[in-house]
């Protein structure tokens, strides 16, 4: 009977989203009433419950989410990440511009959300095709794909930052984990695949986006641009180094844990790019607030959701599921990773929304990490491959996609979706690899 409320709890959030286009973060908190409810627990407890997942979810992610805004706006709005990429492509040369902008979306993706990011690098893409001729899918897919890949597998993004908290995983293991798996699924998605699309002959759309082109006085030096917008990874993948080859009680390893902490790690990067992307570059105090102080509006419903996944994690393990879900899995040879990726897979298809799938998907399948062996931040990254297969009409990345690239439907299907289908099955294919590895 549990498992059949959590079905329906699952099957109501789809059709609230999907037939009403109900807001993400207020359809959780109504399901997670309802499943709470159906699950035996009082009106009170249930109310309860769901302020202890909102506060307990967003209490060790508040700091994270916002010093990333932080970043992320300032890499952008100073210049850095156009110097950037401006730089990389001018280094690999024509022939390789590809993995120029790969490399590019790697690096400006570590600092920023996905969208802005894909926002932010399209109008170079078409400044390459321009200058040279290229189509326009070949030279674009690659710097896509590289974003997408970081938002659903590289901490500090929302998401797997998210699913890491909601599984107890370390963040750093998740990060050396996620950048193992990222190498070659952004290779396999992102220049391998875009050589099968030089036969899409598309133009740039005309007068889709002006965006604020920097001149090179404007903008920050190559270097310095590039380390404020990989401080933070540096910094955590160091303390995970650490932790994996150093005593305990080690000093130097609990200092770099101190300062590896996400928190922490994301604080001194806003707190470095305040003054090198910033006040060093000229500008004053005040427009460097502005840009961090605006920067919380653009992530506001993000946090909101992953609030509202958290009380749906949190009303679960309340009401008793989560012990009758471990319980189930004692004596099953099904694979927590396989499921997973599973879960997520089907919940990306039916609602759209990566993040939602992905945290809804942590809430369910969180009970079984305490009677499994499996590591929980590989279970983090197999709930971020599952949570962007097959991109279909109800993503609005897919609209994005459609738009800036100038694309029909049909196009966008064997372009767009298939890249995401592809990093979903090469993410898998990594977490299967390395648990193997690993045990």
């Amino acid at each position: 009977m549990p498992i059949t409320i959590i079905v329906l709890g699952v099957i109501l959030l789809l059709v609230l989203m999907i037939v009403f286009k109900a807001n993400g973060f207020l359809a959780l908190i109504f399901v997670s009433a309802v499943v709470g409810i159906a699950e035996g627990m009082t009106p009170l407890q249930v109310v309860t419950s769901i302020q202890k997942g909102v506060g307990g979810t967003l209490g060790s992610l508040a700091m994270i989410l916002g010093f990333g805004a932080m970043l992320g706006k300032l890499v952008s709005d100073t210049g850095a990440a156009q110097r950037v990429a401006t730089t990389l492509i001018a280094a690999f040369g024509q022939q390789r511009v590809q993995w120029a902008l790969m490399v590019t979306g790697l690096i400006v993706g570590l600092a920023m959300f996905y969208e802005i990011g894909f926002v932010l690098l399209l109008p170079l893409v078409f400044t390459v095709v321009a200058a040279t001729g290229m189509p326009l899918l070949y030279v674009g897919v690659p710097m896509v794909a590289a974003l997408s890949v970081t938002h659903c597998f590289l901490p500090p993004h929302p998401g797997p930052t998210a699913i890491a908290t909601i599984f107890g995983a370390n963040l750093g293991t998740t990060l050396l984990y996620g950048m193992i798996i990222t190498i070659p699924a952004v290779i396999v998605a992102g220049p391998v695949f875009s050589r099968f699309l030089r036969n899409f002959e598309k133009s740039p759309p005309e007068g889709l986006y002006n965006p604020k082109i920097f001149a090179d006085h404007e903008m920050p030096g190559f270097r310095t641009s590039i380390f404020a917008a990989v401080i933070p990874v540096i910094l955590m993948a160091i303390a995970a180094l650490f932790e994996l080859t150093t005593p305990e009680g080690n000093p130097l390893r609990q200092f770099f844990e101190f300062i590896g902490n996400p928190a922490v790690a994301l604080f001194i990067s806003v707190v470095l790019a305040v003054f090198t992307l910033g006040l060093r570059n000229g500008r004053k105090i005040e427009e460097v607030m502005e840009m961090c102080g605006s920067s919380i509006a653009s992530i506001a419903m993000i946090v909101f959701i992953i609030a509202g996944g958290g009380a749906f994690k949190q009303v679960l393990v309340d009401s008793g599921v989560g012990e009758y879900i471990a319980g189930m899995m004692k004596g099953s040879a099904l694979s927590p990773l396989l499921m997973c990726w599973t879960v997520a897979a089907m919940l990306r298809i039916a609602l759209g929304s990566a993040t939602v799938a992905a945290i809804t998907t942590a809430g369910i399948v969180a009970p079984i990490i305490a009677i499994t062996n499996t590591d929980p931040a590989l279970m983090v990254l197999a709930v971020g491959a599952g949570s962007v297969i097959a991109s279909h009409v109800n993503d609005p990345g897919f609209w994005l996609f459609k738009g800036y690239f100038n694309l029909s439907v049909t196009e966008t299907l064997k372009t767009w979706t298939v890249m995401e289908t592809l990093i979903s099955l090469m993410g898998l294919a990594g977490v299967l690899l390395l648990n193997g590895i690993i045990h």
